[in-house]
């Protein structure tokens, strides 16, 4: 499997990263920004909770799932209650960027977000993606049930015993604990700020763009192609 990030676009990443001030001001949160989210009671639908990188650039990516019902950007794995975005970038709280994904699992498996998941992010990169370092960038599942578990540590040591990356996978894989939703302005980033924020057309357009090539028969059907 080639590097899933070329020299050429790390070397340009390490002049941008997600820890900026946003665009959209802070003052459009509402009351409720942090409150624990609480996941689908739909029992049709099933919830998976990932921690790949920056949330900006992972969410422009499984929301265009064919399936995926919802993708919230947030915070898990820590020991802060309520924690900010100003926060969890200390990497004190312990938490990482992640995102709580619900589906149908009738149009898309757990097995096939896995893919996506190893295949969108380096998993050998210990709390790191590109020029975000630190613990809140880790890469980690956050397993929801026994099945879960099973298929992400399988495939996990698949992939090691495989050969696929050239270091080892450092993914943590961890029981869910709770999600924090993030602040507002962190939900819909890419689409809100494509046109305005250096980040999203240097770093997240051009990953969203090979996401839809490598990935083209599992888009919505209102997603290009």
């Amino acid at each position: 499997m080639k590097k899933l990030v070329s020299l050429s676009l790390i070397s340009i990443t390490t002049l941008f990263s997600c820890k900026q001030k946003p665009l959209i001001p802070v003052t459009l949160l509402t009351d409720n920004t942090n409150i624990m989210s609480n996941e689908s009671t739909n029992p049709k639908t099933e919830t998976a909770t990932f921690a790949n990188g920056c949330f900006w650039c992972t969410e422009a990516i499984f929301q265009e799932l064919e399936g995926v019902i919802s993708v919230t950007s947030g915070y898990t794995g820590g020991k802060t209650e309520n924690p900010t975005y100003k926060q969890v970038c200390t990497g004190e709280t312990g938490h990482a960027e992640c995102l709580q994904i619900v589906y149908d699992p009738a149009k898309i498996s757990f097995d096939e977000l896995l893919e996506v998941f190893w295949k969108t992010h380096d998993p050998t990169t210990l709390n790191r993606q590109g020029a975000d370092v630190g613990t809140q960038y880790r890469s980690a599942i956050f397993y929801h049930n026994d099945e879960q578990k099973q298929k992400a540590e399988k495939y996990k040591a698949e992939l090691n015993k495989s050969g696929a990356f050239n270091n080892p996978i450092v993914t943590e894989v961890a029981p869910f604990t709770k999600f924090y939703a993030a602040e507002n302005y962190h939900q819909q980033y890419f689409e809100n700020n494509e046109n305005s924020n250096p980040y999203c057309k240097i770093v997240i357009r051009p990953k969203v763009d090979k996401f839809r090539k490598v990935f083209k028969e599992k888009l919505k059907s209102t997603q290009p192609q």
